[in-house]
């Protein structure tokens, strides 16, 4: 009796000097089962601009993704997280089912499309090559255009066919290349598809030909059709590149001609679905496809899963002084080819004036601060880079620099405003400055342009969510699911008391803040009460 009383006075003492040596924090912060994983942040909104709003006002790098319910035929909620924390919960593939990434508006981000047949429409039709011709054939039109140089083993091939349709996605990993927003990159997709397009009108000028008679002819193409090959035309591809897209027109269920491509997937705010997720009352998830030739760079802290799943990302661009910035404007018809603006600033002309960004009164700053008494400094362009929630300034007729302490003779600087921490910062053109990895002084942005105070005028900010809204929300997402970590998951060595007692103190955390801090998955019933609730 006395050996066992010895014993656990022991491991009181052991215990003891234990957290003499690691005392606990005077202000307990929620973590994860492994110091690697992110800090929580989880927040669901209603509705879509709610969404983005309050990624606005967050400091950290938190991205909007829509999830699909189950009740409600369909009906979608959209979730505010960070790409580590999302995958953390996503990986099991358990609760997480039909997600989609929501591509922000304006942001930069990377070439994708969206391939689908009917299989019984078109019984000929061998959906891998088309595939290939495809990427073949955009990897060409990349050289062509934009100098970029990519094949196969730089596209990431995901798949979700059926036994009744083809379905891939394809996202180009291009390197330290991009495009400036979906939108461009729909004017590319479309400008290197017309010969495609025009087979579809010229097939249905011959249907009308033979249906109607010699009259008909006279109409050659709808008001519609005409319309649109006027406005693309100016965008033809060089006469010398003219290739055979026919392997690009199937058949729909209705026997209706259309394209292999979706060209409706460039709106703004799009949402895309997420590697690994079904669409709602389907279970073909999205899948590395057998034909796929993109391997991602191995890393020894991060999974193969999960760098296929960041890959798969079309948002997640990070900003980079040699990042090209790729741009195709239907509306810059002056120019032979379509331009690109370029980070590293080796090329194009000066353009006169600009296009606002979403935020005019950061370019009001902006020009406040290259507008002098003796310099009328302007705005080139400029570049919004999601992930990082900066807005990238390329500046002409303005090139004092804080490196050398007066303006550069020949190139020209970038003022960076950085949302999330409200500063801004200078950096160069110029290579001797890119050599030496200038960064200028960080200077916080006035209080008229940070964000928060912007947000205090903006009346949709809480439109359409009432207080009983958020009360219901905060009231069904402050009590996670009970942790079943043991003792043997934690680095510390912590016994199993111990653990109970954080554990509970990171709920109570959790539900102080509203945020979901689980570190085990979040059933669906959390999400349906919340919305049955409101």
């Amino acid at each position: 009796m006395m050996g066992k009383w010895e014993s656990m006075v022991k491991q009181i003492e052991e215990r003891a000097s234990h957290y003499e040596r690691k005392p606990l924090s005077s202000v307990y912060r929620p973590r994860l089962s492994k110091p690697e994983e992110p800090s929580s942040i989880w927040k669901i909104f209603h509705r879509q601009n709610q969404a983005f709003n309050f990624v606005k006002s967050c400091k950290e790098s938190v991205h909007v993704f829509a999830l699909e319910h189950k009740m409600g035929n369909g009906q979608r909620i959209y979730l505010v997280t960070s790409y580590a924390q999302f995958w953390f919960y996503y990986k099991t593939r358990t609760t997480l089912l039909h997600c989609y990434e929501v591509i922000p508006e304006n942001a930069v981000c990377k070439l994708y499309f969206d391939l689908e047949f009917n299989k019984l429409a078109n019984p000929g039709a061998d959906g891998k090559e088309m595939v290939a011709l495809l990427v073949q054939h955009v990897c060409e039109a990349l050289q062509e255009i934009y100098s970029v140089h990519c094949s196969a083993e730089d596209v990431l091939n995901l798949d979700s066919s059926t036994e009744e349709k083809f379905s891939r996605h394809l996202i180009f990993q291009l390197h330290d290349v991009a495009f400036k927003d979906n939108t461009h990159v729909g004017n590319f997709v479309r400008k290197i598809l017309q010969p495609a397009l025009h087979l579809i009108t010229k097939d249905d000028e011959d249907e009308i030909t033979e249906a109607v008679g010699h009259e008909a002819s006279c109409f050659s193409v709808t008001p519609l059709k005409q319309e649109i090959s006027e406005a693309w035309e100016k965008l033809a591809l060089p006469k010398q590149c003219d290739p055979d897209l026919s392997f690009l027109v199937v058949k729909n269920h209705k026997g209706e001609k259309c394209l292999f491509v979706d060209l409706g997937v460039y709106t703004k705010n799009r949402n895309f679905r997420l590697y690994q997720s079904s669409k709602i009352g389907k279970r073909v998830s999205l899948e590395v496809a057998e034909d796929n030739r993109f391997i991602p760079k191995q890393s020894k802290d991060i999974s193969e899963e999960n760098q296929y799943f960041l890959s798969s990302l079309v948002s997640n661009v990070r900003f980079s002084d040699t990042l090209r910035i790729l741009s195709c404007d239907p509306s810059q018809t002056k120019r032979k080819r379509v331009e690109y603006s370029n980070s590293a600033g080796t090329s194009v002309e000066p353009i006169e004036g600009f296009q606002a960004s979403p935020y005019p009164e950061v370019d009001r700053f902006v020009l406040s601060l290259v507008n002098k008494p003796d310099t009328e400094g302007g705005i080139r362009r400029w570049n919004y880079f999601f992930p990082e929630e900066l807005l990238v300034y390329d500046i002409c007729k303005y090139r004092w620099c804080e490196n050398i302490g007066r303006a550069h003779k020949s190139n020209n600087i970038m003022i960076l405003v950085d949302l999330k921490n409200e500063v801004w910062y200078q950096k160069c053109h110029d290579p001797v400055c890119k050599a030496q990895n200038f960064k200028s002084t960080c200077f916080p942005l006035p209080t008229e342009v940070s964000l928060l105070f912007l947000l205090k005028d903006e009346e949709d900010f809480t439109s359409g969510e009432t207080d009983e809204d958020s009360n219901s929300l905060t009231k069904d997402f402050q009590n996670p699911p009970p942790c079943n970590l043991s003792a043997a998951d934690w680095d510390d060595g912590d016994d199993a008391c111990f653990l109970e007692a954080t554990e509970d103190a990171e709920f109570a955390d959790a539900a102080d803040k509203s945020v979901l801090g689980s570190v085990d998955d979040i059933p669906d019933e959390l999400i349906i009460e919340a919305l049955q609730s409101s």
